[in-house]
């Protein structure tokens, strides 16, 4: 089935770092639909061959075994076209859809990778120019809006000019292998989904740490922050993976329906848990492994005195008869000690020890999303060694680990491919829902209203560790730690 895909932004820092060599992995690996003509919009004024070397040159930051060969390349470039545009011209609309319809492909993708100021205009113009029929689909990028009245603002004008089924709100994480298997280990297997519930589960952490600071995006960062990057989205969806029912069947409403009905039962905010589940910090000057990296205060476009926070941790609940009572614990943030994105479920201990264990030891199951990818699941088991009768009783920790990465190796296919991929299929599953980001939105709302009046600011934390000791504080005072600590 042919298509064209339209990318606003084409010569934009998402295109070349991500989407560019998404598709042409999908290109290499043969799932790419053929009869495909991938159109970059930019403002630059560029020929075909000018757009083609500039794509071209940017490939050669991607990481090598994702790097084309010149033979490669020339395949793939034949796909590439340039159109320049001027966003707020409704003239280059019209030059746009006179391109479209000279080929008249079976499906025509508008990724709109724009700054989000631009996202209403973009609609409205397609629209105008009649880029809107039932062929259309229409990709947004994150953030969409800056708090919930900006949201429903892009969201009403977006069901102005398409249908909802039109409309793929992307977010990456939901493209993420280790995700996928998330679904797959709740919903495709006899084993866990009976111990998913209060009886067992004594807490749940979702950590997405990242050891990178804010690089050239302080300008971004500022009007952004950790809460509104990272949590409102990407740490949401994880945990409405990990809370949800089980849906009716793997279409994407039922799917969808799901994660609405866990954002719908977070507990509200009340003034006394925005102060005491909330933790917000920002990083100063510290080690980034073994060099020396400036303060977020410091960085290229950010303000000397900035209140912008760079770290999020939060506790909250999950008000149904399956969680009642079980704390959500997710982190976030930038200059931290590694890179590692993972949830932990936390398993109550055994009820009465016969057993000399570790103090505090209990199963728990990691799901690992970055760098590693896989589930580990920690046990107790027979300690070896001195078969003394003390011995004998003694159990000590064991993990069975499954590195998804060493079984599928090849197979892997990464976020944005599969992203990509399902967009062009025609696929809804793995992207969120008008409903689903209002309510989110809703949900978050109250703590930047919060930090508005918090004249205490972020509090600060050494690039390198693993945030303010508020957070450990926040989490000791329900007995528990972060996973590091445990």
């Amino acid at each position: 089935m042919s298509f064209d895909l339209v990318l606003f932004g084409g010569t934009g820092d998402l295109a070349w770092r991500k989407l560019m060599p998404a598709l042409f992995q999908s290109f290499r690996h043969g799932t790419l639909p053929e009869g495909g003509r991938i159109i970059g919009v930019g403002r630059d004024n560029l020929s075909h061959d000018q757009y083609r070397e500039l794509i071209k040159s940017r490939f050669d930051s991607v990481e090598g075994a994702k790097r084309p060969n010149a033979e490669e390349f020339a395949r793939f470039a034949a796909l590439l076209e340039f159109q320049r545009m001027d966003l707020s011209m409704p003239g280059d609309y019209a030059t746009l859809a006179a391109t479209l319809t000279e080929r008249n492909a079976d499906s025509v993708v508008m990724y709109v990778a724009t700054a989000p100021g631009l996202f209403t205009t973009v609609c409205e113009q397609l629209a105008a120019a009649g880029l809107n029929t039932d062929k259309t689909r229409i990709v947004l990028e994150k953030p969409l809006g800056h708090d919930l009245a900006s949201n429903r603002a892009i969201n009403e004008t977006v069901r102005r000019c398409f249908k909802e089924n039109q409309v793929f709100r992307i977010d990456h994480y939901l493209g993420k292998p280790s995700v996928q298997n998330l679904f797959a280990l709740r919903f495709g297997n006899a084993l866990f989904e009976p111990l998913w519930k209060r009886e067992h589960i004594a807490n749940i952490q979702i950590t997405i740490a990242e050891d990178l600071g804010v690089e050239k995006r302080g300008a971004f960062y500022e009007n952004t922050g950790a809460l509104r990057d990272m949590v409102q989205n990407h740490a949401l969806q994880l945990l409405c993976a990990i809370g949800m029912e089980p849906p009716i069947n793997s279409h994407a409403d039922a799917i969808r329906d799901e994660k609405l009905k866990v954002l719908r039962s977070l507990k509200p905010w009340t003034a006394e848990t925005l102060s005491q589940h909330v933790i917000r910090g920002q990083y100063s000057a510290g080690k980034s492994g073994s060099s020396k990296v400036p303060g977020y205060r410091e960085e290229l476009g950010v303000s000397p005195d900035s209140q912008t926070e760079t770290f999020v941790a939060l506790r909250t609940e999950i008000a149904n008869w399956r969680w009642a009572g079980v704390p959500f614990y997710i982190r976030t943030g930038k200059r931290l000690a590694g890179r590692d994105a993972h949830i932990v479920v936390n398993f109550h201990q055994t009820p009465h020890p016969i057993f000399n264990a570790p103090v505090g030891a209990a199963n728990r199951l990691v799901i690992n999303l970055q760098p590693k990818d896989g589930l580990e699941l920690h046990l107790l088991a027979q300690a070896q060694g001195n078969r003394s009768r003390s011995a004998s009783q003694s159990l000590a920790p064991v993990q069975l680990d499954l590195d998804f990465d060493k079984r599928f190796g090849s197979e892997r296919v990464g976020a944005y491919e599969r992203l990509l991929l399902d967009v062009l299929d025609g696929r809804l599953n793995l992207f969120v829902r008008s409903d689903e980001q209002e309510e989110a939105w809703r949900w978050v709302e109250p703590i930047i209203e919060h930090w508005k009046n918090d004249a205490a600011g972020p509090r600060p934390y050494v690039a390198g560790t693993w945030g303010p000791s508020a957070s450990s504080a926040m989490i000791a005072r329900d007995g528990y730690c972060w996973s590091e600590e445990s």
